[in-house]
């Protein structure tokens, strides 16, 4: 079950809400008991196979939680880390493994296919995440397995983030009180959040499954294989940016305050700048637990090339198992070095965010290409390796029609909208009425467009 689905807005987000602020039963207990039962169906809706395993890892991570102060708490956190990083690495890795073992000594290994659990990569990281908060002392283990069980699969960023850490809504899962602002400001989130998705993400993402996927290179000219690239590049980030505005906002519209994971990352001026505006949920998650633990920027130089190049290893691991990845997340372990020894990081200027932007796009196309061979072909055609003309109809075709959204995803990537309302000569109160007013328009709009296409992917479900 995705957001912007049917399903989703006209059954099941209504019926919990009159479920959740039913005016008979209010107790703390009730409402996190109801919100964590109604996200087990949420993601038993998509995933009825794979559940019950998901309620055992929450079982699991909350009684080795429950153990960590206690003086077997070595134990505890070695078993439960063990766990989930083992629950990652087969569900995710495993089949990858064997392939790419096959390749080197040139064996068929079987054809072994796992299914991957929905959103694996993000509970597990929340799981984690908890345990070694309670491991470093930052909060005290949970123990009601409702209130942990509701924390790990909270319908609202469980799929696909933000990664919330524990320590940031430990107070706010017991303590926690609704009231009409956070519900008005969620509904608006929520509406912005799915008119990026549905209005422009969508769009995007059909212009560039029919570049990516075309298999006649006498049908792409230089200038579509730069628009399907382009169209990527806009489609990822307001498909992402979109679910985390609509995750941010339906947490706000039941009490809770999660952390912003986009700032207008194609803004930026470097590659380090991109990464703290990209994911920022992400990035800060491989920062705190991997990147300072192992020693980050104050160790010797060499171990710091190290530290670097295990978080974007790992990075690259985490969103996918395909050696694309692997290569997408030691292109940046490669960018971020060369910025941080010459100091470009601190010198970005209009020539920096050209180049930033480049390199971006360059490596969106080696994350969407399906295998290293179509990542090498398609590069091939954005520099004239397809028909070998610069332009064509095709890609005049594909201009003409996606100009509109194509020129709406480029202001909407950057805070010009935001800015204008800044600006306009109007008391606050106006400017909350104009915010709702726009809000309302682009969920009604969203819904149309929701009811009457069938093209509705999210790219992060992958991972």
């Amino acid at each position: 079950m995705v957001f912007s689905s049917t399903v989703f807005l006209f059954i099941f987000l209504p019926l919990v809400l009159i479920g959740y602020y039913n005016p008979w039963v209010r107790g703390r207990g009730f409402r996190n008991t109801f919100l964590f039962l109604a996200s087990v169906i949420f993601y038993a809706w998509g995933e009825p196979a794979f559940v019950l395993i998901v309620l055992l890892s929450v079982g699991i991570n909350w009684a080795l939680g429950c153990g960590i102060p206690g003086k077997h708490g070595r134990l505890c956190i070695s078993l439960a880390l063990s766990y989930d990083i083992a629950l990652l690495a087969v569900f995710k890795y495993l089949t990858f493994a064997i392939r790419s073992i096959g390749m080197l000594v040139h064996k068929d290994l079987g054809g072994l296919q796992i299914a991957l659990p929905i959103g694996i990569s993000f509970f597990t990281f929340q799981m984690i995440s908890y345990l070694l908060d309670v491991r470093a002392g930052k909060t005290k283990p949970q123990r009601n397995p409702i209130n942990v069980g509701l924390y790990i699969l909270m319908f609202p960023q469980m799929i696909a983030g933000p990664i919330v850490r524990y320590e940031t809504v430990a107070d706010e899962i017991l303590h926690r009180k609704e009231n009409t602002d956070d519900f008005v400001c969620g509904v608006q989130r929520f509406s912005f959040g799915l008119a990026k998705k549905v209005l422009i993400a969508n769009y995007m993402g059909m212009l560039a499954d029919a570049v990516f996927n075309c298999t006649d290179a006498g049908r792409v000219s230089t200038l579509t294989a730069w628009l399907g690239a382009v169209a990527y590049m806009l489609q990822i980030y307001f498909d992402f940016s979109g679910y985390s505005d609509m995750a941010i906002g339906l947490g706000r519209m039941f009490a809770f305050h999660f952390p912003e994971n986009f700032n207008y990352p194609y803004v930026a001026k470097t590659v380090t700048e991109f990464w703290h505006r990209w994911h920022i949920s992400l990035s800060g998650w491989f920062r705190d637990y991997v990147y300072i633990p192992l020693g980050g920027n104050r160790v010797s130089k060499a171990k710091w090339v190290r530290n670097l190049f295990v978080v974007w290893l790992l990075t690259g691991i985490w969103h996918g198992a395909d050696w694309t990845f692997v290569l997408w997340g030691l292109g940046y372990f490669v960018l971020l070095l060369v910025e941080k020894l010459t100091g470009l990081d601190r010198k970005g200027n209009t020539v920096t965010h050209i180049i930033t932007l480049l390199l971006v796009l360059f490596l969106w196309v080696l994350f969407r290409a399906d295998g290293m061979g179509n990542a090498v072909r398609y590069f091939g055609w954005m520099f004239g390796g397809g028909n070998g003309k610069l332009w064509d109809m095709t890609a005049l075709h594909y201009l003409n029609h996606a100009k509109v959204v194509l020129a709406a995803a480029v202001l909407g990537a950057t805070p010009l909208f935001s800015r204008i309302c800044a600006w306009l000569p109007v008391g606050k109160e106006a400017k909350n009425n104009l915010k709702g007013a726009a809000a309302l328009v682009l969920m009604l709009l969203s819904v149309c467009v929701c009811v009457q296409s069938s093209y509705n992917p999210f790219i992060y479900f992958n991972f």
